[in-house]
């Protein structure tokens, strides 16, 4: 029904399959490992690591313990974190508890989560387009600024109003 015919097309395009998601990679609960940890999807710690995690997701459960810094994309903390956490979005459950400074774009902390450290927010950084500032300057505008560089006009020379005359002075009185 909604098949093209390759006769005139003359094009050769290659179809690749979407990448499949692959499941997260379990640190079970029994597990120590001494070492940095990288993965370009999802982790979920249940155990022990003593080193640096670089990953997408990270799912930091209750009875997990990781000792060292901690940059990805999304980490859900249920367990214990000592070190720095570098995340775009971070959540720390009620039973989270890190001990560390905690560099985010959004965060979400439940009661009775435990935070010892610092929080940063990471700022976006903003496209070339966004960052430039439209000025618009009228000619009434560039009078002004004239005069004022002449010493007269409504403006002083650091762009404030005209100063106040003795009879704009109003005497504010203690109650």
């Amino acid at each position: 029904m909604f098949f093209k015919s390759s006769k005139g097309s003359g094009s050769d395009v290659d179809i690749q399959p979407a990448p499949k998601s692959s499941p997260p990679s379990i640190i079970s609960a029994d597990l120590k490992i001494i070492g940095d940890m990288k993965s370009e999807g999802e982790i979920q710690v249940d155990g022990t690591i003593d080193g640096d995690i670089r990953a997408k997701v990270l799912l930091v459960s209750e009875t997990a313990m990781i000792k060292g810094e901690i940059v990805v994309e999304k980490v859900y903390v249920h367990g214990s974190i000592n070190g720095q956490v570098r995340a775009q979005e971070v959540n720390l459950a009620k039973t989270a508890r890190v001990v560390g400074d905690i560099l985010h774009v959004n965060l979400s902390i439940e009661t009775g989560a435990v935070l010892e450290g610092h929080c940063k927010r990471l700022v976006e950084k903003q496209s070339a387009d966004d960052a430039k500032v439209n000025v618009f300057v009228s000619d009434d505008a560039n009078r002004r600024l004239a005069k004022t560089k002449e010493g007269g006009g409504d403006y002083d020379s650091k762009g404030d109003t005209k100063p106040p005359s003795s009879h704009d002075k109003t005497k504010v009185q203690p109650s």
